[in-house]
């Protein structure tokens, strides 16, 4: 009777669910600046009685609601940053809808299924490390499992993330005309591109469970001078921690290489500390799983679009310090995959709507059974 409650909530608040996905959707913001974003899913948690406390730990777009009383400690994520030029073609919009969904179906339930729950507002999850941050600030201590579900063309019960580092790159040479006196200049461009030639051909000996990857941000500024300084973002990614910083000393030398070739100077900054590969907890995956399987969920192990479950995430690094699953829900989204114009539009609308109320049933589902077993 508890989850069949849990779901009839989910049903009734089915409309002010799709609403909120809809108004993040349409209001897209970026890491760090998700000051309206923020604002909207915790008030549509202290709607049902949430106690709300924003500007969580000093991050001005975090926050922290709770509510209940009992001995287990469940803690739900909500990411609500979009990508640059993009918008939610990641489906942050559905996350925060989802987590808003799961909440808001437990909170009447929560002392009887003996609950404490606890919903964060975790901003700049794309390449920002939101929850490294509240991590260190304190946040996540002593959860008994956290949760959150991402969408994804299909559905697959099991993250897999690879750790990822996000840098920023610098090079800084001296500008010159370019026909006149181009022996006097020290050409930025030129480094990068001896960096991004060295990259590409390390990519040879690499593992094949790395990636490397970036774009240039600021090329120069006129074709007729010699460019002083150059810009770029860059991410490496590898299967742990330990693999990810074994493979960014070989990378950073390619970086050097084109400072080294052409006299620039160089400076990597990172963007955010890195992000950890992912611990699923088995009992709480395994629940989920059969959860999600009597809504009529389906998860095929052979579809390539199933590689989602690859994308580094900072939830990784909450699993590390507590038990954690981060399913992802299929919008039927076609060929239209993660961090395309294409799959923002599917994150609205009715596959939208019902990978959204059965990510949130599943969910809640899930947290009374682990919750029981304790």
């Amino acid at each position: 009777m508890t989850k069949q409650a849990a779901a009839d909530t989910i049903r009734s608040d089915a409309e002010r669910l799709i609403a909120l996905s809809e108004q993040l959707h349409a209001n897209p913001e970026l890491g760090w600046e998700e000051h309206r974003s923020s604002r909207w899913v915790a008030e549509a948690l202290a709607e049902v009685g949430y106690d709300v406390t924003p500007a969580y730990l000093g991050l001005e777009t975090a926050f922290h609601a709770t509510i209940g009383s009992g001995p287990f400690r469940l803690g739900l994520c909500a990411e609500y940053d979009a990508l640059p030029g993009l918008g939610h073609a990641c489906g942050h919009n559905l996350i925060s809808a989802i987590t808003v969904g799961t909440a808001r179906a437990l909170a009447p339930l929560a002392d009887a299924a003996g609950l404490t729950i606890e919903v964060y507002g975790t901003p700049a999850e794309e390449g920002g490390g939101g929850k490294i941050e509240l991590l260190e600030r304190g946040a996540f201590a002593g959860l008994d499992l956290a949760m959150m579900a991402h969408p994804a063309p299909v559905d697959v019960a099991e993250a897999e993330p690879f750790a990822v580092s996000h840098s920023h790159v610098e090079y800084r040479g001296k500008a010159a005309h370019a026909a006149a006196y181009p022996e006097q200049g020290v050409n930025a461009a030129d480094a990068f591109t001896i960096a991004q030639v060295a990259i590409g051909m390390l990519r040879q000996q690499l593992p094949p469970s790395v990636r490397v990857h970036g774009v240039m941000t600021n090329g120069g500024e006129a074709p007729n001078a010699i460019p002083a300084r150059t810009e770029g973002r860059w991410y490496v990614r590898a299967e742990s921690l330990a693999q990810l910083a074994e493979t960014e000393d070989r990378v950073w030398k390619c970086f050097q290489a084109g400072a080294l070739a052409t006299g620039a100077s160089l400076e990597v900054t990172p963007e955010s500390k890195p992000y950890a590969e992912f611990r699923t907890f088995a009992p709480a995956l395994e629940a989920y799983r059969r959860n999600a399987q009597e809504l009529g969920r389906t998860f095929d192990e052979t579809s390539p679009a199933r590689r989602m479950n690859r994308a580094s995430t900072d939830m990784g690094n909450v699993s590390q310090v507590v038990d954690a699953i981060h399913p992802y829900i299929g919008i039927n989204s076609g060929t239209a995959l993660n961090h395309q114009p294409e799959f923002a539009a599917h994150c609205v609308g009715g596959d939208a709507e019902k990978a959204l109320l059965d990510a949130a049933t599943a969910l809640a589902w899930t947290a009374l059974d682990v919750a029981a077993t304790r």
